[in-house]
């Protein structure tokens, strides 16, 4: 490969850098991070600028360009503006912030394929999520190449209400800059206890109540002083006297240094100043899928922060952490751990490093290095077997079924040096001749996935010169489609598994050389998430139609286990038998389910244990709870499932089905349920993490999707200058 080309990125949020707030300071970090990332940077601006403390360090940036506006852009005049500097130099991204400006972005229909969404103003329950929401959202998905998620929480949540979300979302936490300052330790809360709070006043974040604290704590017998940092009072229709009292408060308020709004550098350095941050917020806010940047702000600088006890912060600072805000979350409530901070040297050490530590996950380096791994994926080398031609290679893509292709297809459209176009075909025997004898003409390479009637017709009308490649899956070589394939055309005939390459040669007498392997892709990234606390007892199951998977076997493991421990469950993910009706349709497949699910209802070992989850595309959050993805199958050409549930951390589980060692290890093949259930039960109980980690780097280097993209961008390309 060839040394990656520089990246030339947009930003825009629909946020006003004059004002310090969240959005604000996600800008500047965002531009810092894409900088330190190698990117060229142009930040474009939504309002004048009135103040440089967040806009003038960016601009001395290596690479970055701040374009300024002479008034405040609405959506639709943000449109206009970016699609106006995109004609003058075109983005290879565009990263945007706020779900107006991004919804009216994708409704103008210039940047589809370029847009990375970084979404928070959106829905974050049920309740709040309406058809409407969800089909805006699904607008957003279809244009955006990425959806940057705060937390995995939100990720899971969009993957769940959003499809077309899956496999897309990537995770991008907030990002906080060291202090160009030394930070000194803090071993205890000083006297007067200095509290400090910094960013947007409004009445959900409880700055009107923080003024209170001094007055509350004296009472306590605690002298405290509150020092806030920020210039932006929100003006709120439902609290239209909040802006009023806010600024009073800040001005006159016993106990209250307001200083105003400052450069962050300056920001941070008042706030190392003083003893404890302030990250308490009113209970309606504990639901929030996003990560407080309060506790990493304050992390960075050693303080320690009081806040609201969440799953979240729970998470972030474990559950024993001291200065979480007990009870209902009151004002006294608020003083009552600013009082422990301020009279506890242990709690208030404990505390101060754990913020301290939780911080270093989220520096700016570290967010840099998040976006170099999310722009190698979307943006590829220049393959080096093309680095000499002059003109792109042509590639046509045809099927009637791309599901099994579209990381592969993403990968090849994305390469430098390569022109794409697709063949699609409506149905797996029907296609416009006319188009596909164009393409033909057109083509340097043609790929056709599945080798059925597509392969069929390619091989006998390609184009002289051109190269022709056929992936072939399992369903085609008991169907008598390779029969019908002039093999003298066709260059390379791409197999999932050695075992199937093996049945090939044996059942087609195609010549050896022409017969290579390359396993199925799995995207290992993103189903390498965190699991649920009681993953090791849940059993999974992707996919129990037809008969030949099955889930009776796998009823078979649940029992044995159940029978030691009553813990263990199974979920399975997967689309019914009647919902194929090629299935539903044979007597002895309805008999085989009919028995199944009358098991299920009456086994005494079963009651309660057995899940079955629809069958969708958020397989990634679903693993978050296996910790053993099982396959029980008659027969597979490679069976993905055990795969994936690898990849996301979980520990396979196969019975010895035809070819399953030749593509998997085989101290995961089990001769029978009765094993399996006697090696799932002992890991359980000791080294179920350890093999799991293990199971995790093993799949990465087998069928991870960067391994196997390399093996298709040197199938089409490694001979194109030759």
């Amino acid at each position: 490969m060839t040394a990656p080309r520089t990246i030339r990125a947009m930003v825009y949020g629909d946020v006003d850098l004059n004002l310090i707030d969240g959005s604000a300071v996600w800008a500047q970090s965002m531009v810092q991070a894409l900088s330190l990332a190698g990117c060229e940077v142009r930040l474009v601006l939504k309002a004048p600028v009135r103040t440089g403390r967040l806009v003038d360090p960016l601009a001395a940036l290596p690479g970055v360009t701040v374009v300024t506006t002479d008034r405040v852009l609405s959506p639709v005049q943000a449109s206009r503006k970016l699609r106006a500097l995109d004609e003058e130099q075109p983005c290879d991204l565009l990263v945007l912030r706020g779900r107006r400006a991004v919804t009216q972005i994708v409704a103008d229909g210039e940047f589809d394929g370029r847009i990375w969404a970084y979404l928070t103003d959106i829905p974050q329950s049920a309740a709040e999520m309406t058809a409407e929401a969800a089909q805006d959202l699904a607008r957003i998905a279809e244009a955006s190449q990425q959806l940057l998620c705060q937390t995995e929480e939100l990720r899971c949540f969009i993957e769940a209400w959003v499809p077309e979300a899956c496999g897309k979302c990537v995770l991008y936490p907030p990002s906080v800059p060291l202090p160009d300052f030394d930070v000194q330790e803090h071993q205890a809360a000083g006297e007067p206890v200095r509290m400090v709070y910094t960013g947007k006043f409004a009445p959900r974040w409880n700055t009107l109540e923080m003024t209170e604290l001094p007055r509350t704590l004296a009472a306590r017998g605690v002298r405290a002083e509150l020092h806030t940092v920020g210039d932006k009072i929100h003006e709120d229709p439902l609290h239209p006297e909040f802006h009023d009292r806010m600024e009073r408060a800040l001005g006159t308020t016993s106990g209250v240094v307001h200083h105003g709004g400052m450069p962050r550098q300056e920001a941070m350095r008042i706030a190392a100043g003083c003893d404890v941050g302030l990250g308490w917020r009113h209970p309606d806010l504990d639901a929030s899928l996003e990560l407080s940047t309060k506790v990493l702000e304050f992390g960075t600088l050693g303080l320690p922060v009081v806040l609201n006890r969440t799953p979240a912060h729970e998470a972030l600072l474990g559950a024993d952490y001291p200065l979480f805000v007990p009870g209902r979350g009151t004002l006294e409530d608020a003083a009552e751990a600013v009082a422990l901070a301020a009279g506890s040297k242990e709690a208030y050490r404990l505390a101060a490093k754990r913020c301290q530590e939780a911080a270093a996950h989220f520096s700016l380096e570290r967010a840099a290095e998040r976006l170099r791994g999310h722009l190698d994926r979307a943006f590829p080398p220049e393959p080096e077997g093309l680095v000499k031609r002059s003109r792109p290679l042509r590639v046509v893509v045809a099927s009637h079924d791309l599901k099994f292709f579209t990381r592969l297809l993403d990968h090849i459209q994305a390469l430098p040096g390569v022109e794409v176009r697709i063949d699609a075909w409506p149905a797996l025997a029907k296609h416009d001749v006319a188009v596909s004898r164009e393409l033909a003409a057109w083509a340097d390479v043609v790929v056709v996935e599945w080798c059925g009637p597509a392969a069929i017709w390619y091989s006998h009308n390609k184009r002289r010169g051109s190269r022709l490649v056929v992936r072939l899956h399992r369903f085609e070589l008991y169907a008598g489609y390779p029969d019908k394939v002039d093999i003298d055309a066709v260059d390379r005939i791409v197999c999932v598994s050695p075992h199937y390459s093996d049945l090939t040669r044996e059942r087609t007498g195609w010549p050896a050389d022409k017969i290579v392997t390359i396993p199925n892709w799995v995207d290992d990234r993103q189903l390498d998430r965190p699991k649920s606390a009681d993953a090791r007892y849940r059993l999974g199951m992707i996919g129990i139609a037809p008969a030949r998977k099955r889930l009776d076997l796998g009823l078979d493991v649940l029992e044995a286990l159940r029978a030691r421990d009553p813990r263990w469950q199974l979920s399975v993910k997967s689309k019914m038998p009647w919902d194929y009706w090629w299935i539903w349709n044979k007597p002895e497949e309805r008999t085989h389910y009919d028995a199944i699910l009358r098991r299920v209802q009456s086994a005494p070992l079963l009651e309660d244990a057995v899940v079955f989850d629809s069958f969708g595309a958020d397989v990634a959050s679903w693993l978050r709870r296996i910790g053993f993805v099982l396959s029980t199958s008659d027969d597979e050409s490679f069976h993905l499932a055990p795969a994936e549930g690898m990849a996301s951390g979980a520990v396979p589980a196969l019975l010895p089905w035809p070819g399953a060692d030749t593509i998997y290890d085989r101290r995961w093949i089990h001769e029978s349920p009765e094993a399996m259930a006697d090696a799932i039960h002992t890991l359980a109980e000791d080294g179920w993490a350890a093999e799991a980690g293990h199971a995790r780097g093993w799949l990465r280097e087998s069928f991870g999707l960067d391994k196997v993209r390399a093996a298709w961008t040197e199938l089409l390309t490694g001979s194109a200058a030759r």
